[in-house]
């Protein structure tokens, strides 16, 4: 058998087919439009690995999910096919609403119809997980309990409005037709192979290249941070063992502002690579405007996902953070081919 994983040269994609392999042998087959954040460079350790299987596309292609799913025999789809970014989605919105939305629903489509024609005991074992973002529940005030599975939808950027309208399509699929859906809302990752329009990559690449750490607004705004491999093996968990139709919030217990974060990741690159005038990185920080409808808090409540399936964050942000950065170090190349043209326009836009 097989799974079928979209969205799997992106940055939680690539760790979740990467983090596959490692524990298990059965097959994949990754799906992936390849625009500007997947990068097939992340899978290339996979090149000649027979069990994995390549396929760029997009997931609103009907004809070709379906292909795909009848000829690998598919038995668990992992969405993580989407826009992802809040900036890119203030000034192009139209791209998420095109992919999160009307592309989820075309792969819900595809799912159905497959898992229709499926034999009892394959329909019966059949999952369609959708990744998710926390930003759905919109923002805390300091004060609040962190969100739960049980909250209501308050979105308020373009981002996480396509997120909030496909995670409800993702319900409604369950409820209507009885789809076997699981869905996952996950607080900020990070770790390897993030494409550096994100605080944490981008800062470390500024910071090589004795540029600006842009930080908006007053950098108070609190996140609450996860590492990709925790990330990663709360999917496999919840794939196994989660009860079908439900939500699982998958966080990491780290609340940090962007101020911390950036401080704590200059603190890192001065022991592991210092400058050379002795300064510390931390004198590149810069504060610019803040973007509009700038969330000032998210932070979640993994109860649920602790006490159902005794799933719990095994790296703590500062050990998470410091292999993050060693990786970035230690690939360089990496770096250098994501960071286009198209990037460097991006940032001048962004944080100009």
């Amino acid at each position: 058998m097989t799974i079928l994983v979209t969205g799997a040269a992106g940055f939680i994609g690539s760790n979740f087919v990467l983090d596959w392999f490692s524990q298990s042998k059965e097959n994949v087959v990754s799906l992936d439009l390849l625009t500007y954040a997947g990068n097939l460079e992340n899978l290339s350790s996979l090149d000649n690995n027979p069990r994995h299987h390549f396929i760029k596309g997009n997931i609103g292609d009907r004809e070709l999910v379906l292909e795909l799913l009848k000829k690998y025999q598919v038995r668990a789809i992992v969405n993580f096919a989407a826009e992802s970014h809040v900036d890119r989605s203030i000034h192009e919105s139209k791209y998420f609403i095109e992919t999160n939305i009307i592309g989820t629903y075309n792969l819900l489509e595809s799912a159905r119809s497959y898992w229709h024609d499926l034999g009892q005991n394959l329909r019966e074992g059949f999952r369609f997980l959708h990744v998710s973002s926390d930003e759905v529940y919109g923002s805390l005030n300091p004060s609040d309990h962190p969100s739960n599975e049980k909250d209501p939808f308050k979105p308020n950027s373009p981002y996480s409005a396509s997120k909030a309208a496909s995670d409800h399509l993702v319900r409604a699929w369950f409820q209507t037709y009885k789809l076997p859906v699981l869905t996952v809302n996950s607080a900020n990752n990070y770790g390897p192979y993030q494409f550096p329009e994100k605080l944490i990559p981008l800062c470390i690449l500024n910071a090589l290249n004795d540029k600006p750490l842009p930080i908006y607004g007053d950098g108070t705004q609190i996140r609450d941070w996860l590492y990709v491999g925790d990330h990663c093996s709360a999917i496999r968990e919840i794939l196994i063992n989660g009860r079908i139709g439900e939500v699982y919030n998958v966080g990491g217990w780290n609340e940090k502002t962007n101020l911390e974060v950036v401080e704590a990741l200059c603190s890192i690159l001065d022991e592991l690579k210092p400058k050379s005038n002795a300064k510390s990185y931390s004198d590149q920080i810069t504060f610019v405007k803040d973007r509009p409808g700038h969330d000032r808090r998210y932070a979640i409540d993994v109860s649920k996902l602790e006490g159902e399936l005794e799933c719990k964050p095994k790296e703590a942000f500062e050990s998470g953070l410091r292999k993050t950065v060693i990786w970035y170090l230690e690939n360089l190349n990496w770096v250098d081919h994501v960071a286009s043209s198209e990037y460097q326009h991006w940032v001048k836009k962004h944080y100009a």
